[in-house]
């Protein structure tokens, strides 16, 4: 009897009504991390407190690793799916999800997500030399030294010495933030800004705006800014969520896999370092053969149209 019970409610109201689910299940999902966290490796709440304030701690990535799973699937992934049966009679369509991407998109996209990370990593490159006004430098100090702190445990979750260390950050870091960012800022916040601003342009930046804010990441803003307007703008050409799920993937997923060569030896280059270090040439080729790889993509959604008028 709940479904679609808020259908017809504002755009405004809406989104009010998705950010309550949203932080109620994220802090529901976090009080579960902790408890399954407790349970499985026989620890009270005080001694987890401690053993996550010491990664150097046995078992303390293990544990954070639960913690950050089961969390993440709680803010991301399920309120969505909640929201989207209570806004709709048709929660997968309303998701995006109902329709498949064509296979020859799917691999454009997969292409394209590879050929554009110099452009990313160079916006990232000019991020990190951007400087807030004076009158802000204490917010800026506490942005840097929440940074740092986070930079720490993400090269702690890098570290991997093994092939089941790989597979577990492909999905904890690869498909995990993929599928629920994508539900949560293209699935629905995008879908709202755009019929409550009546222009799809601004739902789409103000979702990327959003999800770059989300990670609190002041000196990789930028680049993660760029990478929601385009996976948003991929949303918008397919109509399914599918497509930029799939690029998001690649995206995360790629950035594991470097990293894990990277540390075996087989890859020479750092992957951090591709376009950061004024490869102008590179920066321009990533520029001119992603962005047109992602306007082919734009070309078939025309056609697409064209054909079925």
């Amino acid at each position: 009897m709940m479904k679609a019970i808020w259908e017809k409610n504002t755009p405004y109201s809406q989104f009010l009504i998705s950010v309550g689910v949203i932080l109620l299940l994220a802090v529901t999902f976090t009080v579960v991390s902790m408890v399954v966290a407790t349970a499985s490796f026989g620890l009270s709440m005080v001694e987890m407190q401690k053993v996550m304030s010491d990664l150097d701690a046995p078992n303390a990535l293990n544990i954070m690793r639960v913690i950050q799973t089961l969390s993440s699937i709680g803010a991301f992934i399920l309120p969505p799916f909640l929201i989207a049966y209570l806004f709709s009679q048709q929660p997968l369509h309303y998701l995006g999800l109902s329709k498949l991407p064509r296979k020859n998109s799917m691999l454009l996209v997969v292409a394209a997500m590879i050929l554009i990370t110099p452009l990313i990593n160079f916006l990232g490159e000019i991020n990190s030399h951007l400087h807030l006004p004076s009158f802000l430098k204490s917010v800026e100090d506490w942005m840097r030294e929440s940074e740092d702190k986070a930079a720490v445990i993400t090269k702690k979750f890098l570290v991997m010495n093994s092939s089941m260390d790989l597979f577990i950050n492909l999905i904890m870091i690869g498909l995990i933030p993929a599928i629920g960012e994508e539900l949560v800022f293209r699935g629905v916040v995008q879908k709202i800004f755009s019929q409550w601003s009546k222009n799809v342009h601004i739902g789409i930046w103000s979702a990327a705006f959003l999800f770059s804010a989300m990670h609190m990441q002041f000196y990789g803003f930028l680049p993660r800014m760029m990478l929601g307007g385009l996976l948003g703008y991929l949303y918008v050409w397919s109509g399914s969520l599918w497509l930029p799920i799939i690029g998001h993937f690649v995206n995360n997923a790629g950035a594991v896999l470097m990293s894990y060569f990277f540390q075996r030896g087989d890859l020479k280059l750092d992957p951090d370092k591709i376009g950061a270090e004024n490869d102008l040439l590179t920066v321009a080729m990533s520029l001119v053969i992603g962005g047109g790889l992602f306007y082919f993509i734009y070309l078939q959604r025309e056609k697409e149209q064209l054909l079925k008028e």
